[in-house]
């Protein structure tokens, strides 16, 4: 059976670039979003340029139980997932006593549950058959906390922590655990999490979505287990262990509060 590789969030962003990547080097592709349009589009270019099969599946992965279904789905079609790409998520910027609930709950859900439950569901078979590769989207927001997008940044060190010990659990046994952590990137989240009041520019100097992409993908393949992209990044995340904890915290706010005003 050829391998496959399950890519959630993947109709933008750093997501469908690792869809692009996974085509080029002739793996079969589950794709998983909100946007069936945006994935059929993705399909027909991946299907065109690469000759891959791709499989699609409209799925909120931040409701209850969409992930299962979405493991059911895959096992009804006789797929064998050799590579889960936990890469949906979002965050949201505001003061938490001012937060809507319902959408923290949702990021909760959706960057949290969702990935552990992923990472639950397809493990098993890869320990049996002594093969597979995860990686889980972190972010750089996983080693400090966050004011201001406090659930983001918490939600983040979950994702670090868990695919860290996940990798210590299964070592040896053929399958492998990476935890991508790339710092700000040129994508749409900051729109979002702003609610539209950031908007992308053309001078927009940060590391693309695709250089993501890339350095994530070689991280997996080399069964690296925490990924940070960028010298830059990784410097200032060396340096802030050996600061003053709530020094960090403090100009973490100060950041934000200039980022989203």
């Amino acid at each position: 059976m050829k391998k496959r590789a399950l890519i959630t969030g993947s109709s933008s962003g750093i997501g469908l670039e690792l869809a692009r990547i996974f085509a080029k080097n002739g793996t079969d592709l589950v794709l998983v979003a909100l946007e069936k349009n945006l994935l059929s589009v993705i399909r027909e270019e991946l299907t065109k340029d690469w000759g891959v099969d791709v499989y699609i599946i409209e799925k909120d992965l931040s409701i209850a139980g969409a992930s299962n279904e979405v493991f059911e789905e895959i096992i009804s079609q006789g797929f064998e997932i050799e590579y889960l790409i936990n890469n949906a998520g979002f965050g949201d910027f505001s003061s938490y006593y001012l937060c809507d609930w319902e959408k923290q709950e949702r990021m909760i859900n959706l960057n949290v549950i969702a990935l552990a439950h992923l990472c639950r569901l397809f493990l098993p078979s890869m320990i049996e058959r002594g093969s597979g590769k995860i990686m889980n989207l972190a972010s750089n927001a996983a080693f400090q906390p966050g004011p201001g997008m406090s659930v983001y940044f918490a939600s983040k060190a979950f994702v670090l922590s868990f695919s860290e010990a996940l990798a210590e659990e299964v070592r040896g046994s053929g399958v492998t655990i990476t935890a991508l952590c790339p710092g700000s990137t040129k994508t749409r989240f900051n729109t979002l999490a702003s609610g539209g009041r950031i908007q992308l520019k053309e001078n927009d100097k940060r590391p693309g979505p695709k250089e993501v992409a890339e350095f994530g993908y070689r991280s997996l393949i080399s069964g690296k287990t925490v990924a940070i992209h960028g010298f830059k990044n990784r410097l200032i995340i060396f340096l802030i262990r050996f600061l003053p904890r709530g020094f960090v915290t403090r100009q973490a706010k100060k950041i934000q509060a200039r980022k989203f005003g």
